[in-house]
């Protein structure tokens, strides 16, 4: 039964339906407090915890301290947030559904009912990362690229098929509907949800194991990427705990000038954001330049929360979300059951800025934001159109961490590669539309058709030597762009439909034909991609392409037809066609032209009848998959799916976590280590140590596959972890010209042996000796990569010591049992000393952990000196102390449930 906590289950109505819902108004009242000027996003939290108290994950205080918000105390308190349903990707959820049916398999060891392992909210997992582009700039390209993608990932796709019969809140949208972001905006989410029983209506939330699960903001629905950690315990009945939010206000003044797109308005908020520090935080947009913004452009803003660094990027529900809502194939009840909560919460409508108590309030002129690129190696590094050229020029002789190291003379040198092909310095050779960003946006794609069909009229043509792909956000975007006429002209120059899929923005662009990659390697080539995704960090796209840019669909086109970065698209044309010279405003459309094809976007009818497929006709190749039978999964044989061993020898009674003394330095990185420095998603190379343990369990290399579609198998990802070809770790003396040595070694102690990163883990791991990891600012930016963790904790790593961390990777290394501390002051790497030849001991743990405490670093130098260094113990509430004390999160919630 409902309860009525604070007197505010309250009724209101749908049209002539009465209904009841937790009444924010209400409880304000009952408190005293001004409800009505919390940010709009934390009465959605608020709302949440006020639905779901209980009394004990869950009480009144929880509710009172949410509700008595203030925009600038101290953020101690943490929030017990329980989410409507969780969203996964392939590649994150399918380790994910391991560690549950390994759950499964301990609960039927132990004598227990594995269906007590069961998620206690909906979970739809989308198939969208796996698919690589082999085939490209050919009709042919998506079906041979879906053939290959079932018989490279049969064995993943038979787990899942397990799991959807295993477990009753478990659901999968096979391959080839779209990418897990669009699909989730267009058809997952229904605005607010419904308890028959109780005839209560709640607003959606959940948690995604993608960070780009932002996305959703753009419908008014708070969510974000957690780790798979996190995830799993939110699904089996754990509220996401946080820490009291900041939130930040960002003000949008005026309107976007013609010509520019909502990309080159996100990667401007991106560098603003960047700028104002908002990692960790909450950013909700308000003011009149706010509401005029469409939902798919406050989608691709949403979106990119993660690179701006924001916890959400939050945009409440008005009527264009309603006009959305119909345009996408909801139903009017549906309609009219959102319209009618959130007003009846006071949350309906964009708020002036004014209005809402904020923490921080940022103004940005949409009048002021020009057309953009970014890169090339981080998306807040924007660069205006008219000064690529000169910052590609700068960068290449630059010696700094966005810089390339390269002679000013190799700049304009000409090297051919053995197939007779030409290339530069600055040539693109990878040009992709690809991503949820953009491709979720009718407008930034219609552009792009548009400008593909004047550049085809003109008579230009992209050069062969580089590799074109479309990849739609959902099969929507193929419906919409060939009724207009315009998918032909983006075909002829290359960009054919080549999967449905995150494709080249998560690094499955496929390679480069031999003689590219050899041209490029034996030179040292810095070479570019551009594409219409959302992140570019080094080797993400491609190992051998050092320099990635991110632009809008247009862009994308206009400089795969210029064929390099370094030709100035603004005062140099973008090539030759039939009549001379072709400049940009020449094949640029107007706003006018893409505002006259935009009704054919959002037509109800092609979207109930997409997902409707789903179900009734999932394609011949899902179809053709049987998956295995049984509450418990049976482990056969696999190099894709092994049962994970984070609960070898587990018992019912936490061990005390050991004390990290005489410990070594396993790695020590610089600034902004990425989640996919730690744990590489693309390609898996043939010496790398787990390339070498495929070969030795008998696959190919042809039959690889890459990092992300193995996550369901432990043994390639802690082989894996620290393997990228382009990180850098600082023990390994620099090479003869100054420069660092890129890949995935180190030095093991003290022995003075260069081992790759796994194999001397290995070797610490036999010696029993604990080892920690150094890093610096930003450390674990990028996606919610659960095995960055996972790998950390299984290579025997006790504690990372960083400058900063990024908010997902901080709570998934607690969540596996790793220490993450963080040096105080301006103590760092540098200043201290430390170049990995020392012992570490830290202490201060002895006697209880409490969040945040002070903890001490001793480090003891090769000549017998030490150093007591005073560091904070980034261990943020009392919730994750138990998680750590239970030597993680998995073990903490498995002890809970089968104690139940």
């Amino acid at each position: 039964m409902p309860h009525n906590t604070f007197n505010s289950l309250q009724k209101f109505k749908i049209g002539k339906k009465s209904a009841k819902f937790y009444s924010l108004p209400a409880l304000g009242k009952a408190l005293g407090i001004d409800i009505q000027r919390l940010p709009v996003s934390i009465r959605i939290v608020l709302e949440s915890v006020l639905r779901n108290c209980d009394g004990k994950k869950v009480t009144e205080q929880h509710v009172k301290e949410l509700a008595g918000w203030q925009p600038n105390a101290p953020r101690t308190t943490e929030i017990p947030f329980v989410v409507a349903r969780v969203v996964l990707q392939d590649f994150t959820g399918v380790p994910l559904l391991a560690d549950i049916a390994a759950m499964r398999s301990v609960a039927g060891r132990m004598g227990k009912n594995p269906k007590k392992i069961e998620p206690m909210v909906p979970v739809d997992l989308v198939v969208d990362h796996s698919v690589m582009i082999d085939y490209f700039g050919t009709n042919k390209a998506l079906d041979l690229n879906m053939k290959l993608e079932f018989q490279r990932n049969k064995e993943r796709y038979q787990f899942m098929k397990w799991g959807m019969q295993a477990f009753d809140t478990f659901g999968v949208v096979p391959p080839g509907f779209g990418i897990v972001h669009q699909v989730n905006l267009e058809h997952l989410a229904r605005g607010v949800h419904h308890d028959a029983a109780s005839n209560v209506y709640y607003p959606d939330t959940l948690v995604g194991t993608d960070s780009h699960t932002t996305m959703i903001n753009g419908i008014g629905v708070v969510g974000w990427g957690v780790g798979g950690i996190e995830a799993e315990a939110g699904m089996l009945g754990q509220p996401v705990y946080f820490l009291t939010p900041d939130v930040v206000g960002v003000e949008l003044k005026g309107q976007l000038r013609g010509g520019v797109t909502a990309t080159d308005l996100v990667l401007t908020i991106t560098e603003m954001l960047r700028r104002e520090k908002v990692v960790g935080k909450f950013v909700e947009f308000c003011g009149e330049g706010t509401a005029s913004l469409s939902v798919a452009e406050r989608a691709t803003i949403g979106n990119m929360a993660p690179e701006y660094g924001a916890t959400m990027g939050f945009f409440p529900v008005d009527e264009r979300t309603l006009h959305y809502f119909e345009g996408t194939g909801r139903t009017q009840d549906e309609i009219d059951a959102l319209k009618a909560y959130f007003k009846a919460q006071g949350m309906f409508g964009v708020p002036k800025a004014q209005d809402i108590r904020y923490s921080q309030l940022v103004t940005l002129d949409l009048s002021t934001v020009t057309p953009s690129l970014a890169g090339p190696k981080r998306p807040q590094d924007r660069i205006e159109i008219g000064e690529v050229k000169q910052t590609f020029a700068g960068l290449f002789v630059e010696q700094s961490a966005n810089g390339f190291n390269q002679p000013a003379e190799k700049l304009e040198q000409v090297f051919t590669s053995s197939a007779g092909t030409k290339v530069k310095n600055g040539d693109i050779l990878i040009a992709a539309i690809t991503s949820c960003t953009n491709t979720s946006n009718p407008s930034v794609l219609l552009a792009a058709g548009l400008m593909a069909k004047k550049a085809v009229e003109a008579g230009l043509k992209v050069p062969k030597h580089i590799k074109t792909s479309l990849a739609p956000g959902s099969r929507v975007v193929t419906d919409y762009l060939t009724k207009t006429g315009l998918l032909p002209y983006l075909e002829k120059l290359g960009f054919n439909v080549a999967a449905y899929g995150c494709t080249t923005c998560i690094g499955n662009a496929g390679d480069l034909t031999p003689d590219l990659n050899e041209v490029i390697t034996q030179n040292g080539l810095v070479c570019s991609a551009v594409l219409s995704g959302n992140r570019n960090f080094e080797a993400r796209i491609h190992p051998n392409i050092k320099a990635n840019f991110l632009a809008s669909p247009p862009l994308v086109v206009a400089y795969a037809l210029a064929g390099t970065v370094m030709r100035d698209l603004m005062t140099e044309p973008v090539g030759k066609g039939k009549k001379g010279d072709v400049w940009l405003g020449d094949i640029w459309p107007t706003n006018a032209e893409v505002q006259a094809l935009l009704g054919t976007a959002l037509n109800p009818t092609v979207f109930r009848s997409n997902y409707a497929e789903i179900k009734t006709n999932p394609g011949k190749l899902w179809k053709n998959i049987s998956g295995v039978t049984g509450d418990v999964y049976d482990w056969p044989t696999s190099t894709y799916i092994a049962e994970p061993p984070f609960f070898a020898d587990f018992g019912m009674t936490p061990a005390p976590m050991p004390p990290v003394a005489n410990a070594r330095a396993l790695a020590i990185f610089g600034d902004s280590v990425t989640t996919d420095h730690i744990s590489p998603a693309g390609s898996i190379k043939e010496t790398s140590p787990a390339g070498v343990w495929l070969k030795e369990h008998g696959v190919s290399k042809a039959d690889f596959n890459s990092y992300g579609s193995r996550r369901g198998n432990h043994e390639v990802m802690m082989r894996g972890t620290f393997a990228n070809v382009r990180i850098k770790n600082l023990m390994i003396p620099p090479n003869a010209d100054g420069s660092r040595f890129e890949g995935g070694e180190t030095i093991h102690q003290p022995s003075g042996e260069r081992l790759p990163i796994y194999d001397a883990a290995m070797k610490y791991i036999a010696q029993g000796v604990s080892t920690v990891v150094f890093g610096g600012e930003e450390y674990g930016t990028g996606s919610s990569r659960d095995w960055a963790a996972k790998g950390t904790q299984l290579l025997g790593v006790k504690a990372v010591i960083a400058r900063s961390f990024e908010r997902i990777h901080r709570s998934n290394l607690v969540g596996m049992g790793v220490l993450p501390l963080q040096f105080k002051g301006d103590d760092s790497v540098g200043s201290l000393g430390i170049t990995g030849k020392e012992t570490y001991d830290i202490t201060g743990l002895e006697n209880g952990i409490k969040p945040q405490q002070d903890v001490t670093l001793a480090i003891h130098r090769e000549d017998g000196s030490v150093q007591h260094v005073a560091m904070l113990l980034r261990i943020d509430t009392a919730t994750e102390v138990d998680y750590y004390l239970h030597g993680g999160i998995l073990p903490y919630v498995l002890r809970e449930l089968l104690a139940a």
